[in-house]
Protein backbone atom coordinates (compact mmCIF):
# COMPACT_ATOMS: atom_id res chain seq x y z
CA UNK A 1 0.00 0.00 0.00
CA UNK A 2 1.27 3.15 -0.71
CA UNK A 3 -1.14 5.70 -2.24
CA UNK A 4 -4.46 4.17 -2.28
CA UNK A 5 -8.38 5.52 -2.45
CA UNK A 6 -11.56 3.32 -1.13
CA UNK A 7 -14.60 4.54 -1.30
CA UNK A 8 -16.81 2.16 0.72
CA UNK A 9 -20.17 1.89 2.68
CA UNK A 10 -18.34 -0.37 5.61
CA UNK A 11 -17.03 1.47 8.44
CA UNK A 12 -13.28 1.49 8.97
CA UNK A 13 -10.57 1.16 11.78
CA UNK A 14 -8.37 3.31 12.10
CA UNK A 15 -5.85 1.70 14.09
CA UNK A 16 -5.95 -1.29 11.36
CA UNK A 17 -5.68 1.59 8.40
CA UNK A 18 -2.66 3.15 10.35
CA UNK A 19 -0.63 0.19 10.67
CA UNK A 20 -1.31 -0.97 7.02
CA UNK A 21 -0.21 2.36 5.82
CA UNK A 22 2.95 1.84 8.34
CA UNK A 23 4.04 -1.86 7.08
CA UNK A 24 7.27 -2.59 5.91
CA UNK A 25 8.50 0.96 6.09
CA UNK A 26 10.71 1.38 8.13
CA UNK A 27 11.48 5.21 6.84
CA UNK A 28 8.23 6.22 8.38
CA UNK A 29 8.90 8.75 11.16
CA UNK A 30 5.38 10.29 11.45
CA UNK A 31 1.87 9.55 10.34
CA UNK A 32 -0.75 11.93 10.65
CA UNK A 33 -4.72 10.99 10.47
CA UNK A 34 -7.83 12.65 10.47
CA UNK A 35 -11.28 10.89 10.51
CA UNK A 36 -14.11 13.10 9.75
CA UNK A 37 -17.64 12.02 11.38
CA UNK A 38 -21.01 12.65 11.27
CA UNK A 39 -22.25 16.11 13.82
CA UNK A 40 -25.74 15.67 15.41
CA UNK A 41 -26.24 19.52 14.09
CA UNK A 42 -25.20 21.48 11.73
CA UNK A 43 -26.44 25.27 10.26
CA UNK A 44 -28.22 25.33 13.71
CA UNK A 45 -30.39 22.18 13.01
CA UNK A 46 -30.19 18.51 14.29
CA UNK A 47 -29.21 16.34 12.17
CA UNK A 48 -30.69 12.61 11.82
CA UNK A 49 -28.77 11.73 9.31
CA UNK A 50 -26.36 12.02 6.41
CA UNK A 51 -26.82 10.47 2.90
CA UNK A 52 -23.55 10.49 0.95
CA UNK A 53 -23.65 9.83 -2.96
CA UNK A 54 -20.54 9.59 -5.63
CA UNK A 55 -20.01 8.76 -9.37
CA UNK A 56 -18.15 5.58 -8.94
CA UNK A 57 -14.87 5.65 -11.07
CA UNK A 58 -15.00 9.51 -11.31
CA UNK A 59 -14.56 10.47 -7.80
CA UNK A 60 -11.95 7.88 -6.79
CA UNK A 61 -9.79 8.63 -10.19
CA UNK A 62 -10.33 12.45 -8.81
CA UNK A 63 -9.18 11.96 -5.17
CA UNK A 64 -6.07 9.88 -6.76
CA UNK A 65 -5.33 13.15 -9.27
CA UNK A 66 -4.75 14.92 -5.95
CA UNK A 67 -2.73 12.69 -4.20
CA UNK A 68 -0.64 12.30 -6.78
CA UNK A 69 -0.38 16.61 -6.28
CA UNK A 70 0.05 15.91 -2.63
CA UNK A 71 3.13 13.48 -3.28
CA UNK A 72 4.96 16.45 -5.66
CA UNK A 73 4.31 18.77 -3.11
CA UNK A 74 5.50 16.97 0.02
CA UNK A 75 7.86 14.34 0.85
CA UNK A 76 5.86 11.82 1.76
CA UNK A 77 5.94 7.71 1.75
CA UNK A 78 2.89 7.05 1.67
CA UNK A 79 -0.89 8.20 1.92
CA UNK A 80 -4.97 6.85 2.14
CA UNK A 81 -8.33 8.07 1.92
CA UNK A 82 -11.18 6.24 2.75
CA UNK A 83 -14.35 7.82 2.45
CA UNK A 84 -17.85 6.61 3.35
CA UNK A 85 -20.83 6.77 1.16
CA UNK A 86 -24.50 5.90 2.17
CA UNK A 87 -26.68 6.58 4.53
CA UNK A 88 -24.65 7.23 8.09
CA UNK A 89 -25.66 8.94 11.34
CA UNK A 90 -24.55 11.31 14.19
CA UNK A 91 -21.39 9.96 15.23
CA UNK A 92 -19.90 7.46 12.30
CA UNK A 93 -17.20 7.99 10.61
CA UNK A 94 -17.38 9.16 7.19
CA UNK A 95 -13.66 10.12 5.80
CA UNK A 96 -9.76 9.05 7.31
CA UNK A 97 -7.20 10.64 5.16
CA UNK A 98 -3.53 9.11 6.96
CA UNK A 99 -0.17 10.23 5.90
CA UNK A 100 3.49 9.20 6.36
CA UNK A 101 6.22 10.84 6.08
CA UNK A 102 9.99 10.58 7.56
CA UNK A 103 8.79 13.84 9.38
CA UNK A 104 5.96 15.36 11.01
CA UNK A 105 5.70 18.44 9.44
CA UNK A 106 5.03 17.02 5.92
CA UNK A 107 3.06 14.64 7.22
CA UNK A 108 0.91 17.26 8.73
CA UNK A 109 0.58 19.76 5.69
CA UNK A 110 0.02 16.73 3.47
CA UNK A 111 -2.92 15.48 5.29
CA UNK A 112 -4.53 19.04 5.51
CA UNK A 113 -3.60 19.32 1.68
CA UNK A 114 -6.07 16.22 1.19
CA UNK A 115 -8.88 17.13 3.34
CA UNK A 116 -8.95 20.77 1.95
CA UNK A 117 -9.45 19.16 -1.14
CA UNK A 118 -12.11 16.44 -0.29
CA UNK A 119 -14.32 19.27 1.74
CA UNK A 120 -14.65 21.54 -1.52
CA UNK A 121 -13.52 19.21 -4.67
CA UNK A 122 -13.99 15.81 -4.45
CA UNK A 123 -17.68 14.54 -6.31
CA UNK A 124 -19.20 13.54 -3.04
CA UNK A 125 -23.40 14.86 -2.84
CA UNK A 126 -24.31 15.08 0.88
CA UNK A 127 -27.81 15.47 1.62
CA UNK A 128 -28.99 15.54 5.47
CA UNK A 129 -32.31 15.18 7.12
CA UNK A 130 -33.39 17.44 9.62
CA UNK A 131 -36.58 17.66 11.67
CA UNK A 132 -37.26 20.64 8.91
CA UNK A 133 -36.96 18.08 5.97
CA UNK A 134 -33.86 16.94 3.62
CA UNK A 135 -31.33 19.32 2.39
CA UNK A 136 -28.10 19.34 0.27
CA UNK A 137 -24.99 20.25 1.85
CA UNK A 138 -22.72 22.99 -0.13
CA UNK A 139 -19.20 23.19 0.91
CA UNK A 140 -18.57 26.48 3.12
CA UNK A 141 -16.63 29.44 2.31
CA UNK A 142 -14.16 28.81 4.36
CA UNK A 143 -13.77 25.74 3.04
CA UNK A 144 -12.87 27.21 -0.09
CA UNK A 145 -10.77 29.95 1.60
CA UNK A 146 -8.94 26.29 3.29
CA UNK A 147 -7.97 25.38 -0.43
CA UNK A 148 -6.91 28.58 -1.91
CA UNK A 149 -4.00 29.01 1.05
CA UNK A 150 -2.83 25.70 -1.14
CA UNK A 151 -2.68 28.08 -4.30
CA UNK A 152 -5.68 25.93 -6.40
CA UNK A 153 -8.86 27.75 -6.96
CA UNK A 154 -12.06 26.40 -6.03
CA UNK A 155 -12.72 24.91 -9.64
CA UNK A 156 -16.81 24.43 -8.98
CA UNK A 157 -19.13 27.53 -7.73
CA UNK A 158 -22.29 26.77 -5.51
CA UNK A 159 -24.70 27.19 -8.29
CA UNK A 160 -23.07 24.66 -10.33
CA UNK A 161 -22.52 22.61 -7.49
CA UNK A 162 -26.60 23.18 -7.01
CA UNK A 163 -27.12 21.76 -10.83
CA UNK A 164 -24.73 18.80 -10.00
CA UNK A 165 -27.06 17.98 -7.84
CA UNK A 166 -30.12 18.23 -9.44
CA UNK A 167 -28.52 16.06 -12.39
CA UNK A 168 -27.37 13.32 -10.00
CA UNK A 169 -30.76 12.94 -8.13
CA UNK A 170 -31.90 12.48 -11.74
CA UNK A 171 -29.00 9.73 -12.64
CA UNK A 172 -27.88 11.94 -15.28
CA UNK A 173 -23.86 13.17 -15.10
CA UNK A 174 -23.73 17.43 -16.29
CA UNK A 175 -20.72 18.76 -17.44
CA UNK A 176 -17.72 18.70 -14.61
CA UNK A 177 -18.87 23.01 -14.14
CA UNK A 178 -14.93 23.49 -14.28
CA UNK A 179 -15.26 25.54 -17.47
CA UNK A 180 -14.47 29.05 -17.52
CA UNK A 181 -18.17 30.22 -17.20
CA UNK A 182 -18.41 28.92 -13.65
CA UNK A 183 -15.24 30.21 -12.30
Amino acid sequence: MRFTVQIQTADFDLGEEVARLRQHDAGVGAVCAFVGTVRDRNDGSAVASLELEHYPGMTEKSIQSMMDQAQARFDIRAARVIHRVGLLHPQDQIVLVAVTSAHRGESFQACEFLMDYLKTQAPFWKKEVTPEGSRWVDARVSDDQALMRWGIQPSVDPGCRALARVGRSAGVLLADCRGPQFR
